[in-house]
C-alpha cells in the first residue's frame, strides 16, 4: 500500500462543492433581482443574469456531464478560478469594490486553502488581489435610487481593498496551517488504522496456524507409531530399514515444525488467550527485545496482594512496545521499567539513560512527522510515528500519558498512568 504518496493528492468533493455553489448561485439570482425590481436600483440586469446563467451551466456540467466523485487540484483550481471571475463581473457592475458583496470575493481562496495544492491556492490567492486592486480603479457605478446619491471619502473608500487584501493573506494562511496539521494527523491516524489491521491479522494467522497444528498433530503421532513399528519390522533389512529411518526422521521434523506453528501452547497460546496483570504485559514485551537487543532491561514493580487481570488488548500491547522499543533504541546501556500498582491506579514509567528528548522535540511531542534538527538525534530518529501511534493506542484506553525528560537517568521519560477502574473498559 502506498500510503503516504497517495494521500499526497489533493482533491474536492464534488458533491460538497455543487451544493455549496448552488447556495451561492441561488443567492447572486434573489439579491440581483430583488435590489431591481423591488428596491429600484438600476443597473444592466441582463448582462448580470447572463453571467449567473454561465454558473448555472457550469455547476450543470459538474452534476450531468463530469462523472468523477473527486475533482483533483487542477479542475478544482479551474472551477473555483470561476467562481472568482465570475462574482467579480458582477461587482464590477455593481460599484465595484465599494460593493459591500465584494467581501465574498475571498471565499473561493480560503475554501481552496484547506482542499487544493499550496501553489493552486497560491495562484488564486494572487488573482484575487489582483482583482480587488482592479475593481478599485474600474467599474460601474454603485447602483443607487434616482433621487439619491452615494458617495464616500477617498480615506475609507481605499481602506476596503486593504482590509480585504489582508483578510484574503491572513485567513488563508490560517486555512493552510489548519489545514496542513489535519492532513498530516489524518494521514498519521490511517497508517496507525492500518499497522493495527496487520496486527490483527497476524493474530488471526497465528491462531489458524494453531488450529491447524492441533488438527495434524494426531496424524503425525499414528505415522510416527507406525513408522516405529515398521522400523522394527525390518531392522535387519538394510535397503528398506534406511527409507524408514529417513521416513521417522521426517515426521520428527514435522513435529517440531508443528511445536513451533502453536507457539508453545504452555506458555505463547496462553498468553493469546488469559487475562493478563500489567507485569505480563511488560514481561513478554521486553522478553521480544532482549532476543535482538544487548541492553540491560532494568525491572522494578510492586507486587500486591490482589492483582488486578484484564483482557488481552493488541492496541494496549502495541502502544506499550512502542515506547519500550523508543526507550531500547535510544538509551546507550540500559532501559530502566518501574510498575507501581495498588487499589486505585497502575503506573508505568520508561527511562532510559541516552541524550533525552531535544528541547525543539519536546514540545511537540505527541504530533506525528515531526523531526529534530539535533545531528546526534537526528541520524536514528524517525518521523514520531512511533510515539504517536502509542499514544493514541494507548489514551484511547484511557491511559494518561507524559513524556519529558528524565530527572534521575539523565534520559528520556514516558509516565503512563491508568486509573484501575477504566481498566474493566477495556
Amino acid at each position: 500500500m502506498k500510503f503516504y504518496e497517495t494521500s499526497k493528492h489533493y482533491t474536492l468533493k464534488k458533491s460538497t462543492y455543487i451544493n455549496l455553489r448552488s447556495i451561492a448561485i441561488i443567492g447572486q439570482l434573489i439579491t440581483i433581482n430583488l435590489i431591481y425590481f423591488i428596491f429600484d436600483f438600476r443597473f444592466n440586469i441582463h448582462l448580470a443574469n447572463l453571467i449567473i446563467l454561465l454558473g448555472i451551466l457550469s455547476n450543470l456540467y459538474l452534476l450531468y456531464i463530469n462523472k468523477n466523485t473527486q475533482l483533483l487540484d487542477k479542475i478544482a483550481f479551474l472551477f473555483l478560478l470561476t467562481d472568482i471571475l465570475q462574482l467579480s463581473c458582477l461587482i464590477y457592475l455593481s460599484g465595484g469594490i465599494s460593493n459591500p458583496f465584494s467581501i465574498f470575493l475571498i471565499i473561493p481562496t480560503i475554501f481552496s486553502s484547506s482542499n487544493l495544492g499550496f501553489k493552486s491556492n497560491l495562484l488564486l490567492v494572487g488573482i484575487t488581489i489582483f482583482i480587488i486592486i482592479f475593481l478599485t480603479f474600474f467599474n460601474q457605478p454603485l447602483p443607487y435610487p434616482v433621487n439619491e446619491h452615494f458617495h464616500v471619502d477617498g480615506y475609507y473608500y481605499y481602506s476596503i481593498p486593504i482590509s480585504l487584501i489582508v483578510a484574503l493573506i491572513f485567513l488563508n494562511y490560517f486555512a493552510l496551517t489548519f489545514g496542513k496539521e489535519s492532513r498530516i494527523k489524518k494521514e498519521a491516524l490511517n497508517k496507525m488504522e492500518e499497522i493495527m489491521s496487520k496486527e490483527h491479522e497476524m493474530l488471526s494467522l497465528g491462531g489458524q496456524a494453531a488450529a491447524a497444528a492441533h488438527s495434524l498433530g494426531t496424524p503425525f503421532s499414528t505415522m510416527k507409531i507406525i513408522s516405529s513399528d515398521l522400523l522394527q519390522q525390518f531392522k535387519n533389512n538394510v535397503e528398506i530399514k534406511k527409507d524408514i529411518e529417513l521416513l521417522v526422521s521426517q515426521i520428527e521434523r514435522c513435529s517440531e515444525i508443528l511445536k513451533k506453528l502453536t507457539l508453545n501452547p504452555n506458555i505463547e497460546d496462553d498468553f493469546i488467550d488469559r487475562d493478563l496483570t500489567i507485569v505480563d504485559y511488560i514481561n513478554e514485551i521486553i522478553k521480544s527485545f532482549r532476543e535482538t537487543s544487548n541492553k540491560e532491561f532494568i525491572i522494578n514493580f510492586t507486587q500486591y496482594s490482589n492483582p488486578l487481570y484484564f483482557t488481552k488488548s493488541i492496541e494496549i500491547v502495541y502502544g506499550l512496545r512502542n515506547f519500550i522499543g523508543n526507550a531500547n533504541k535510544f538509551s546507550k546501556s540500559k532501559v530502566f521499567i518501574n510498575i507501581k500498582s495498588d487499589n486505585d491506579i497502575t503506573e508505568i514509567i520508561i527511562e532510559d539513560d541516552g541524550e533525552g528528548y531535544p528541547n525543539d522535540v519536546l514540545r511537540k511531542i505527541g504530533e506525528p512527522y515531526i523531526k529534530s534538527y539535533k545531528s546526534s538525534i537526528k541520524s536514528k530518529s524517525g518521523l514520531g510515528l512511533g510515539i504517536f501511534i502509542g499514544k493514541t493506542l494507548l489514551e484511547k484506553n484511557y491511559a494518561n500519558i507524559l513524556c519529558r525528560n528524565s530527572q534521575t537517568r539523565g534520559g528520556a521519560e514516558v509516565n503512563i498512568k491508568w486509573n484501575n477502574k477504566d481498566f474493566l473498559k477495556i
